[in-house]
């Protein structure tokens, strides 16, 4: 009698699993997460062997015998970086390419994924490196009209267009490239599992099937990933995990610009951010982004401040809006783009408790231009500038940038690496900064008035002309 197969049910959100199926995953308390998944049988392990033979039999490009080492006895080699020449691309990935490393690049459709990851292939075979192009959405000949349409160099660019897994692996193993991309994991299928395409059990074997491909080989390989409505990448959380580096496009379609920002990297900065243009030619790195995002800042307009902004390893210089305006409801509206509503709640309280600042009857809308997503502590101070500003109608003083947290106290707290911040202002032409005093320079920064500050009240009073 042959054995019934096990059932499993994996949580989209957390990757937690449970024997039955609830409503709510009892791991993260998400609803309607559980997806069915079917368990390999034990001799499933036969399916992660390379070239016909077990992986762990050999070390190859990464050590999976499972042997026990002392950690003094290994021999250290610092991973030697591929350099593709897109600067903004090779910051993201922290330097360049590495070898055996795997990522998965998530975005909106239509946003720019698959003509990034051409155009660093054709840049890696121009540097005589083997790549190879598997796309399960698109035709050859719809790829190779992108690709003569962003003129790119036709001669050398493998592609193949298939969605079997155990089709795929056999031609990376004869054909054993450098570089691979896959577009997109969603679309593959084993035909050693029943379900579809997309469904976790298959993202999760093609994912964990192909990773072991690239440690092997050492295999550069890319995953190009969906995202639902929410933003988030589809398919199971444990693919963020089994990956060493995620990436996120962000930004407006009906925007030129695309910002390309580093989630987890386990060879490079985390969050590090990579500014791009689209143009007719396919995505153009922007060496000097804070000067798109303030292209259009007029200092004499009230509810506009600079922020000063760390994104990764490279300060950043963003413009930071509010509006503040009576309100004809019950309940105020607070509102933000790029900013964190919860967080903004919090500093109108404190706002109204230690600055006098009463804003119960008035709407409140926040908006950090030029698509920019702003996580860092650093913004309360700018953040709050603009609402005063913007309540008192009263423009701030020229050639103002301003960064530092706010406490619940209404102390203001240093940021990170305030020199550096203070430095990109100054050299952008700015002439006046509001600042944590614990952030103050030691040495004067030529061209720029520093203002440094304890207190929220303080602050506001300095900005104020």
């Amino acid at each position: 009698m042959a054995k019934r197969e096990r059932v499993e049910f994996v949580c989209s959100e957390c990757g937690g699993t449970t024997a039955k199926w609830h409503g709510q995953c009892p791991h993260c308390k998400a609803w309607n997460t559980l997806q069915e998944f079917k368990v390999a049988p034990k001799g499933a392990a036969s399916r992660y062997s390379v070239d016909g033979r077990d992986a762990r039999a050999s070390r190859g490009f990464v050590d999976t015998t499972g042997a026990v080492q002392n950690l003094a006895e290994i021999n250290i080699e610092e991973a030697p970086r591929i350099v593709t020449g897109l600067s903004e691309f090779d910051r993201v990935m922290g330097g360049g390419l590495v070898r055996g490393g795997v990522a998965l690049i998530g975005g909106d459709p239509g946003i720019g994924k698959s003509t990034l990851l051409i155009q660093v292939m054709a840049r890696l075979v121009a540097l005589g490196i083997p790549s190879l192009y598997v796309s399960g959405e698109e035709s050859a000949s719809q790829i190779a009209l992108r690709a003569q349409r962003l003129q790119l160099p036709l001669e050398g660019m493998r592609l193949m267009s298939e969605i079997e897994l155990e089709h795929i692996e056999a031609v990376i193993a004869k054909e054993k490239p450098a570089f691979v991309v896959i577009d997109s994991i969603q679309t593959l299928f084993s035909g050693e599992l029943d379900s579809a395409p997309g469904s976790v059990s298959q993202v999760r074997e093609c994912a964990a099937r192909l990773t072991r491909i690239a440690k092997t080989y050492g295999i550069t390989l890319f995953f190009v990933g969906h995202v639902t409505k929410e933003g988030s990448l589809a398919g199971p959380r444990i693919l963020e995990h089994i990956v060493d580096t995620v990436l996120y496009f962000e930004g407006d379609t009906h925007s030129n610009f695309r910002l390309v920002r580093a989630f987890k990297n386990r060879f490079g900065a985390v969050n590090e951010l990579g500014v791009f243009a689209m143009t007719d030619h396919g995505l153009r790195g922007v060496t000097n982004p804070s000067a798109i995002f303030l292209s259009e800042y007029k200092s004499n307009i009230p509810g506009s401040t600079v922020l000063v902004t760390q994104e990764g390893t490279r300060p950043i210089l963003v413009e930071v809006q509010a509006l503040v305006d009576q309100t004809h409801l019950p309940t105020p509206r607070r509102l933000s783009v790029g900013v964190d509503t919860q967080r903004l709640a919090m500093l109108l309280a404190v706002l109204h408790r230690h600055a006098g600042v009463a804003l119960f009857d008035q709407d409140v809308f926040v908006n950090a231009v030029g698509g920019v997503k702003i996580t860092e502590t650093a913004a309360d101070l700018a953040v709050l500038v603009a609402i005063h500003s913007s309540f008192r109608n009263k423009p701030l003083s020229p050639g103002l940038v301003v960064f530092g947290e706010v406490g619940l106290a209404g102390e203001i707290r240093p940021a990170p690496r305030g020199q550096e911040r203070l430095r990109e202002a100054a050299k952008l032409g700015f002439s006046r900064a509001v600042i944590p005093r614990a952030n103050a320079p030691k040495h004067p920064i030529e061209g720029l008035e520093v203002v440094a500050v304890d207190r929220l009240a303080d602050a506001l009073n300095a900005v104020i002309s």
